[in-house]
Formats: structure tokens, C-alpha cells, sequence
């Protein structure tokens, strides 16, 4: 894979930048723009980025910072789901919270935002409270956004319970956008003024890029990304006034800055930032180094987030204008649909077997295909046909035999599972007690690996367990808008 990113000099880069920011304070309380853990989005867009990145540079910052996680009730009681990885806003807080654990960083606790006394709520408060996890609960703060005296004040939010911290850097992260972060932020230096300490915001930011053009594919994917929120890239019109420059920011910090500039300046007493931009710390741009290897890659993304939301609305999770939108942003680019290489073939092979389809580039030239069989789902053949092809295994040699694989279906089948096909970690189970005995197939394993970050489609919506083990393979996936049952073709 070409790579068009220096992730080494981001860090250096990106944490030099942050020190300098929490030097300006007795204590900073640092919003995590997007995922402080495994951020795929930025890795795809820009390769050479490390999913891990951000959680890097803050391991040198370990022992002066702790975090604090926020949680939107509402997403509570709606049981949200995180796209990307499958699981509800909930649970993905608390793999998160798992996670900085692990890494032996200091939750401080988990803010419960805008809450309205909700049942499934109380429940999770209660879950998170017995298990060791300080909670605190902020309702809608009064007065916000137009009444700034109401807002920095005892009705506002005073209002709140104030979190006891004691490191110089806060993080303060979420498992998803609308969590509640900047106003559990604004809330704490409220109090901190009130008790004497010089306590500042920033935020750390990835996306959009502020010094990259605005029709720029990076930020184009990050609008593509958002669609469903309905952020819009634009011009920074207060940096700009204030130092000549352009700088690239989105609608809601843009509209929400002169308030925020007011509510930090009633809660501290004084004026630090000019513009959205100056509050953001965003090096990113900085580290680019091959700016043809990015914009490809950045328009590849803006075609799988556009098979993603046409695969929401499919399913009822967003509306038209979503999936829309993105198809704009692809017009912008003069790229179509079938921009991904994978597609084609796929499309292809579907209709001329009558049957549902995945297809898996393994490099520039080869690109394998996988069909749904009388026992196997396409998920299972495409990854089977893959590790053969990489192993060096003829096509016509089976890695796993018929007798093997027909007793399980039908086990599937007498429990009452409904299940048409294997699924794919059922075959690669099967696969793993075989390869013991067989160093034919062992082999073929241990080429499993190689199938990192390679692009595959699927002429369906694939769903549960094959879309979940193919994630684990990190093969990424996009999928047409149909379910499968409306892919078969009666014979």
C-alpha cells in the first residue's frame, strides 16, 4: 500500500502542540474530536495514519492527564448503535472505558448528559456506579444558547454537579457525536472559575483539516463521514477576519462560536481565541506527505460512506439526504459509483450466477470472488478463494470437506437458528480444528492476515455475524443496498 502520511512526525507534532496549549493553563479540559481509540476513518483517508495515534501521544502525557466520558441519555434510551462497529453508544462507552483502563490511564468518571429522568437510564447509571465508575448527571442547561446570563450562572451551569478533578489535562471524549462533550467542558470551567482555578478549553481536532483547501477530497470525506449529521465544510470567516487566512471549519463550530467565545469570557474573564480554529489543535495537515496517495484514498472513502448511508436508508436508520448529499460530493469529484475496483467484478458475477456476490482485491491485478453456495455464504467462499489464492492452493483442491461442513448446517438448521448458510468464523472454526492434523490448511491460515485493509463488496446488505467476523479481518466492505433475499434469482 502507498503510503501518503507521516504518522511519526503527526505525533511529535500534534503533542508538542498540545503541551504548549495545557502550559496556558492550571488545568485543560481537551474535547476529543472523533475516536481517541482505533480511528479507522482517518487511517483509510490518509494511509500511513496509525488507528492508535491519538492514544499514543497521549501516553507520554499519561500522568497529567485524566478522562471523563459523556454519554447522551437520549442515546440511552434509544439504544443508538455505533455504524461502524455494530454495538449500542452504551456498550461502546464502556469498551472504552475498558480500554483506557488497560492502557493504565485514569478514568476520573462518566457524565450522563441531558438527562430526563429516563428508566433504561437509571439502570445504566446504576450498572456503571456498581462497577467502580463515578457518574455524574447534567440535565439541559437553561438558557443555552441565547441567554449567556442565564447560562454562566447558578441556574445554568451552576446547576450541574461539579466533577472533582485533579490533573492539569482533562480529556473528555464520547463514544459518538452529540454526546454532550463541549457543554460538560464549558460546565467544569464554570465551576473551576468560581473556585479559583485557571482552567481553559480546546479541542483536539482531526477533521475537517483547517489548512487544506474546503473542496479538498480529505475534507470532502469528512462531510461525506457527517452526512448524516449534516455538517457543512465552510470557510472560517472569524480566523479569516482576524489574520487574513483561510482556514477550513464546519457549520456548528462556526455558528456556535460567538456564544462560546461569550461563555468563555463570562466564566474566566478573558478573551483567548479569535476564532474556531484557534481553539482547535490540528496538525494534521502537517504531515501529508504524498498528496496524490491521499486525495485517492480520501476519494475512496467518500464512495464507501455513500454505499454506507444508501445501506442505512435501506434498513430504516436514515433518511434520503444523507446517502444524497454524499452522491453530491461525489459529482464535485467526478467519481461514480463505481469508482471502488471491487465493484464491478462483483456485479458481475452476481448476474451471471444468479446468486449473491462478494468480491476481494488482493492487489493491484487480482481481485477474487466468492459466491453463496448450498452451505456456505458469499463471505465464507470470497475468504476461502482468498487465502487458497495467497497459499498457492489450486482452485479445484477443497481446504475443508463437504462431510465436515454439511453436519454442522444441519445441527444449525435442527436448533431452530433459520440459517440458509454457514457463516464465516463457524467455517474458520471448522478451518482451525482441521488444520491440525492437515498443514495444507494450516498454511492457508496463516495467510488470514494478509487480508488487512484489502477492499471487498458485496452485492447485498450483509449483515450479523459474516459482517462482524469480516471486520475483525479488517477487510473493509461496502455492500449494495439490497438484502440478500431480493439478490436470489428463482431457477
Amino acid at each position: 500500500m502507498a503510503i501518503g502520511f507521516d504518522n511519526k512526525k503527526y505525533v511529535k507534532i500534534q503533542s508538542a502542540k498540545i503541551r504548549e496549549r495545557f502550559k496556558l493553563f492550571d488545568r485543560l479540559y481537551l474535547e476529543i474530536g472523533g475516536k481517541l481509540f482505533d480511528d479507522s476513518h482517518a487511517a483509510r483517508v490518509l494511509p500511513g495514519f496509525k488507528n492508535d495515534a491519538k492514544i499514543s501521544m497521549f501516553q507520554e502525557l499519561k500522568d497529567d492527564l485524566e478522562i471523563i466520558f459523556c454519554i447522551n441519555a437520549g442515546d440511552i434510551e434509544r439504544n443508538k448503535i455505533r455504524g461502524e462497529y455494530g454495538i449500542t453508544y452504551d456498550n461502546e462507552l464502556i469498551k472504552l472505558i475498558n480500554q483506557s483502563k488497560r492502557m493504565g490511564f485514569s478514568v476520573n468518571s462518566v457524565v450522563v448528559t441531558l438527562y430526563k429522568n429516563q428508566v433504561s437510564v437509571d439502570k445504566f447509571i446504576k450498572k456503571l456506579e456498581r462497577n467502580g465508575i463515578k457518574t455524574y448527571i447534567h440535565t439541559f442547561t437553561k438558557g443555552y444558547p441565547t441567554d449567556v446570563d442565564t447560562i454562566v450562572s447558578e441556574e445554568g451551569y451552576g446547576a450541574n454537579s461539579y466533577i472533582e478533578t485533579t490533573k492539569p489535562l482533562i480529556l473528555v471524549n464520547a463514544p459518538g457525536p452529540g454526546s454532550g462533550k463541549l457543554a460538560t467542558c464549558l460546565s467544569q470551567i464554570y465551576h473551576e472559575s468560581k473556585r479559583g482555578i485557571n482552567a481553559g478549553y480546546a479541542k483536539f481536532e482531526t477533521f475537517p483539516v483547517w489548512n487544506l483547501s474546503l473542496k479538498h477530497p480529505v475534507n470532502l470525506a469528512y462531510e461525506a463521514a457527517t452526512a448524516d449529521l449534516k455538517d457543512v465544510n465552510m470557510i472560517d470567516p472569524f480566523h479569516l477576519e482576524a489574520y487574513g487566512e483561510m482556514a477550513v471549519n464546519y457549520n456548528r463550530d462556526v455558528e456556535m462560536f460567538p456564544v462560546l467565545k461569550n461563555i468563555l469570557f463570562r466564566a474566566t474573564g478573558k478573551d483567548i481565541y479569535k476564532s474556531p480554529t484557534d481553539m482547535g489543535v490540528n496538525m494534521l495537515g502537517y504531515a501529508i506527505k504524498d498528496a496524490s496517495v491521499v486525495e485517492e484514498a480520501a476519494k475512496k472513502e467518500i464512495v464507501r460512506r455513500y454505499y454506507h448511508e444508501k445501506n442505512n436508508y435501506k434498513i430504516g436508520l436514515s433518511d434520503e439526504d444523507a446517502w444524497k448529499k454524499i452522491k453530491l460530493l461525489m459529482n464535485e469529484l467526478k467519481i461514480d459509483e463505481k469508482y471502488l475496483d471491487v465493484i464491478e467484478p462483483a456485479l458481475e458475477k452476481s448476474k451471471k450466477e444468479n446468486k449473491p456476490v462478494i468480491s476481494l482485491k488482493l492487489s493491484k491485478k487480482k481481485i477474487i470472488t466468492g459466491k453463496q453456495t448450498e452451505i456456505l455464504s458469499p463471505a465464507c467462499t470470497v475468504v476461502l478463494n482468498a487465502i487458497k489464492e495467497l497459499s498457492k492452493i489450486p482452485d479445484d483442491i477443497k481446504l475443508i470437506s463437504p462431510n465436515v461442513l454439511e453436519p454442522m448446517l444441519e445441527m444449525k438448521r435442527k436448533l431452530g437458528t433459520g440459517a440458509e448458510t454457514l457463516q464465516l468464523t463457524e467455517v474458520l472454526t471448522a478451518l482451525s480444528i482441521c488444520s491440525t492434523t492437515n498443514p495444507m490448511v494450516e498454511k492457508a491460515l496463516d495467510n488470514l492476515s494478509k487480508l488487512k485493509d484489502c477492499e471487498a463488496h458485496a452485492t447485498y446488505i450483509v449483515e450479523n455475524g459474516d459482517k462482524k467476523a469480516l471486520k475483525k479481518l479488517n477487510i473493509i466492505l461496502t455492500c449494495e443496498s439490497e438484502f440478500i433475499s431480493e439478490t436470489e434469482i428463482e431457477h
